[in-house]
């Protein structure tokens, strides 16, 4: 891999670690300050609210601008904003109003990094090795999403929340820093209004039947999973061995991510995105097996077998889309991938609870096992899904080569 990729990789690590700490400082500050689970959900939604209102706008300047600057000053921005909560709850305040103020700032920043950042990986290595770039990134990011919670618990146990927030807010310090050592830059050409340059994003996508149906698909498929992700914490209390089971069924969907990724490194088909979505029809069983044969161990097998699969299509999502999307369009159609799971995801959020009271726990969860293999399995009635192809090389526009940095 390239040294640009080595930064990139390096400063995400640092960063999705960082990020495991917040979210367990966060509960813990919220919780022994006197706050409860309303004042932790409306700071929650408050983050998420930002996102789902910037992430559009985030992927235009993306392509408007060089992707490492608007990446620098986002992590920029969430180190002071990080850096501001753990000093409020390290002087003994607690105000509501001033963290969710933080929260929206640092989420508001998020939303501009993550299609930046979108648009530049392909930047950083050849075409051949996309996918692998792309592999690594995600097991680096599964590990992490492991290690990071495990290590925030043990430091906020041993000195505080303050120091779950000061080590994020570092982790941000040394994301910039290795995104303002990169040396690849972007062409871009002349700016159109705001709203002009979000309709071409659209168009980009609306022009290519396996990424229109994909989003689509993407959108029922979160959906169902959001409920599902409310429902099985609950039956892995009620009905598998308690907070154990939790943490036993958090472990095992990790080793599946790792899988996952690792056998995108390995495995890489011509048509990488159709092996994508049929990997991607393994992840109902995981629904399943809490229903029958409702047993910790099938349920643990079931995620090991379900989590590599999604991994492995995120692998193959993301590649197809960096592929074939010219580079100068890449940051605002990474952008709508990403509202659409920031859509759907709180929506089945919201219909867990009030379905699984009407019809049960059991028959919600079949059902959206049915949803989630419908959404993938439809997609391969979709020639462009099944059909396209690795490209060779980048397909970029005359306006958006990928040069090195001038000295």
């Amino acid at each position: 891999m390239t040294r640009d990729f080595r930064l990139l990789a390096t400063g995400q690590t640092l960063s999705w670690l960082g990020n495991g700490f917040q979210t367990v400082a966060l509960a813990v500050a919220v919780y022994t300050h006197g706050g409860g689970a309303d004042d932790l959900g409306l700071v929650m939604a408050a983050s998420i609210l930002t996102m789902l209102a910037g992430t559009l706008f985030g992927g235009v300047w993306a392509d408007r601008l060089q992707p490492r600057h608007v990446m620098v000053v986002s992590d920029l921005v969430r180190l002071v904003a990080t850096a501001g909560i753990a000093i409020m709850f390290a002087g003994g305040g607690y105000h509501l109003a001033l963290l969710c103020a933080l929260t929206v700032v640092s989420a508001g920043a998020g939303a501009f990094f993550t299609p930046a950042m979108g648009s530049l990986k392909p930047l950083l290595v050849p075409a051949p090795q996309l996918q692998r770039a792309n592999a690594t990134l995600s097991m680096l990011q599964t590990g992490c999403g492991i290690a990071g919670p495990a290590l925030g618990g043990v430091t906020v146990a041993a000195f505080g929340a303050p120091a779950g927030f000061a080590i994020n807010a570092l982790s941000f310090l040394l994301s910039g820093v290795a995104a303002a050592f990169l040396r690849v830059r972007a062409e871009r050409g002349p700016r159109s209004p705001m709203l002009r340059d979000l309709a071409a994003g659209w168009r980009e996508i609306r022009g290519r039947d396996w990424l229109i149906g994909g989003l689509f698909g993407a959108t029922v498929y979160h959906i169902a999973n959001g409920m599902i992700l409310v429902l099985v914490p609950l039956i892995a209390l009620e009905r598998l061995g308690g907070p154990h089971a939790v943490g036993w069924i958090s472990a095992a969907e990790g080793l599946g991510g790792l899988i996952g990724s690792g056998l995108a490194l390995r495995f890489q088909p011509r048509r990488l995105l159709r092996a994508g979505w049929l990997t991607l029809l393994l992840m109902p069983f995981w629904a399943l097996s809490y229903v029958w044969p409702g047993m910790l161990t099938a349920v643990l097998a079931g995620a090991i077998i379900g989590y590599g699969g999604l991994m492995f299509f995120g692998v193959a999502w993301e590649t197809a889309i960096q592929d074939h999307v010219p580079q100068d369009m890449l940051g605002r159609v990474t952008s709508w991938d990403y509202l659409t799971s920031f859509l759907a995801m709180p929506v089945g959020n919201a219909l867990a609870g009030p379905l699984a009271a009407h019809f049960g726990v059991d028959r919600v969860l079949v059902a959206c096992a049915f949803v989630l293999f419908a959404s993938a399995a439809s997609q391969l009635l979709i020639p462009g899904s099944r059909n396209l192809t690795r490209a060779p090389t980048h397909i970029a526009t005359p306006t958006a080569a990928a040069v090195p940095a001038p000295a």
